[in-house]
Order: structure tokens, then sequence, then C-alpha cells
């Protein structure tokens, strides 16, 4: 059962729909970002990052309970929200050093969990990349490293969601069938560790746990999983942790995004909703840069508004409330 104090609890709630239901949405990238836009052939540059989270927050957080940004380039799009939206923002420096091993997290070095408080965050996210398989040295440092964000945390009374990210540090390729293979055990052992209370993590922002490009019925191409193996480890992912969790697009299509989470509800998941990004937006990307604003707002006020829509009904039908999983303290 995760434990809240009041204050935690009133910004869950300000992060939720009023049945306990987490529907955000994630636009807090930027070395992302900026790719999307030089793939088109532009030199992106600071403002027009600024600008296209601003116009996504202005046209669809009046259909979201919540929006994450990032406060090097999404604080003016936090201040465009609708008013009933509440408000996550990034604490994680952008990507992670190449050069040397274990993907290392690190903070934003002008930032701090106070810092984000007085720009409004309701809670703060911070991303890990983590593989239960790594070195036991590094994935010490990584332990630590969450151990000081959630007392931090705790500290200003701000609601703590770890975004974990598996991957395999003897294969760089998380689209290959032979990732397929190893990606459930990966996501359900690492959701299993940071669901411990001495990182004081108050929801887990996930991927689901396999690749679904590779489960039997949602692919032409090679079956990695039959479709009850599937299920089962939807099943497992629920049973391995107490923790309200919700699951990360991690950039598929909008409809993939939606069978994923009426499969999840077959399986018996109890996940408590979405932080869902750019399923949700990232066709605007283009018109914004080919044709401007004007055409960037009726692709949002159109195509972008229904893919939130249609996923917020998908979500309505398929998430549990967080509020069966909590204690007020």
């Amino acid at each position: 059962m995760l434990q809240l104090t009041a204050g935690k609890k009133a910004a869950m709630d300000r992060l939720s729909t009023k049945d306990g239901i987490i529907g955000a949405l994630a636009i807090d990238q930027r070395g992302a970002m900026k790719k999307m836009m030089t793939a088109l052939g532009v030199d992106a540059t600071a403002t027009q990052i600024e600008e296209f989270k601003s116009l996504v927050s202005e046209e669809l957080t009046p259909f979201s309970s919540s929006i994450l940004l990032d406060p090097e380039y999404g604080l003016p799009a936090a201040n465009v929200r609708d008013a009933d939206a509440g408000l996550l923002l990034a604490y994680e420096k952008t990507g992670y050093d190449a050069s040397t091993p274990g993907r290392m997290p690190d903070l934003l070095e002008e930032w701090s969990v106070l810092a984000l408080k007085e720009q409004g965050a309701d809670a703060i996210k911070f991303l890990l990349y983590y593989d239960v398989d790594e070195d036991p040295a590094i994935n010490h440092k990584k332990h630590i490293f969450i151990e000081r964000l959630g007392s931090e945390c705790i500290g200003e009374d701000l609601p703590f969601y770890l975004e974990l990210l598996s991957y395999d540090a003897t294969n760089a390729d998380n689209a290959s069938a032979e990732f397929a293979k190893v990606k459930p055990r990966k996501v359900n052992e690492m959701m299993k560790e940071f669901s411990k209370a001495k990182y004081k993590v108050d929801v887990l922002k996930v991927e689901v746990p396999v690749n679904m490009n590779f489960v039997e019925g949602f692919t032409d191409g090679e079956v990695v999983h039959t479709r009850a193996e599937a299920l089962q480890f939807f099943k497992e992912q629920s049973e391995a942790t107490h923790l309200p969790f919700i699951f990360l697009s991690a950039g598929v299509s909008a409809q993939m995004f939606q069978d994923t989470l009426v499969f999840a509800k077959e399986a018996g998941s109890t996940f408590n909703g979405v932080l869902c990004g750019r399923a949700t937006w990232k066709n605007g990307v283009a018109p914004f840069i080919e044709s401007g604003e004007a055409a960037a707002r009726e692709w949002l006020q159109t195509e972008g508004k229904e893919n939130i829509e249609s996923l917020n009904r998908v979500v309505a039908e398929t998430a549990s409330s967080w509020h069966d999983k909590m204690e007020v303290i």
C-alpha cells in the first residue's frame, strides 16, 4: 500500500482525474525534439522548441489530467496549460553519456526539487535507464542516486514519479528480437527493485513488459511471445509492484498504444493510467516546421485532439484507480 502525506495526496489529486486515473500528456523531450525538427531540414532553435511545446500544452491540456514538461524549454508551455491540468517537471538531463558504461543518471545542475516546486510543479519526474543484469557496482550507484532523489522529494513533500527504461548492456538494439526475448524479465524485475520503500517512489512510469511487435496476433513477422505468454507477462508486471504505475507510449503509434492498453486490461493489469507523449502529438511537428503556427494549431485541434480523446476513452475503460493502492498518513 502506498502511504502518502496529505500534501502528496493533494498533489496526486491535481495530476489525476477525480476517479484516480492519471491521463497525462508528456512533452518533456529535448534532444529527441531537436532531432524530429532537424529531420525536417531545419536547424531547430530553442524558440521553436518552446513554441511547439506551448502550442501542444495550450491545445491539448484541456483533455489531459496533467502535463509533463522540462524546465529547459517547457516553462512557457507550463504557463499556458489548462487551469485544471496538473504539472509534472522533469529533473534529469536529457540523454546519457555514451562514452562511459552504465547509462548513468544525472540531474539538471541549475535545478533542485525546491526550485521546480517554485515553478509550480505538482510532482517531480526522473528518468532512469536500468539493466537488472548490469555490473552490480553500476547498479549500486543508481540505487544510491535514486535514494537521494526520493529523499529530496520527501523534503519538499512532492510526489516522485520514477520513469524506468530497460536496456541490455550487451545488446544496443532494443528493437531486436533478441532484446524482445529478455525484456519481460528486465522490466518486471526492475519494477520490483524500485518498489522498495527505501527509494520513496510514489508512481512508476514504465514500459509495457513486451515488445508488441513480436507478439502473436500483433505482428506479421517473427513471433517471440505467444498471446498467452504475453498476457502472463502483463499479469506478472502488476504483481511486481504495490505502487501505482502508469504506461509510457515509447513512441509507438496511437493505435498500437491503445490496442496494448486493451490487451493489458485483458491480462488483469492494474495499471493506473498513462503518460503518453509522441503517440499523441508527433505528427504535429511537420505542420509546425513546414507551415507555421496556424497549421500546427489546426492539426492539434483536429488529429491531435482525436488522438488524445480516443486514448482517454480507452484509458477510462482499462485503467484502475490509484486510490485503491494508497493510504494517507
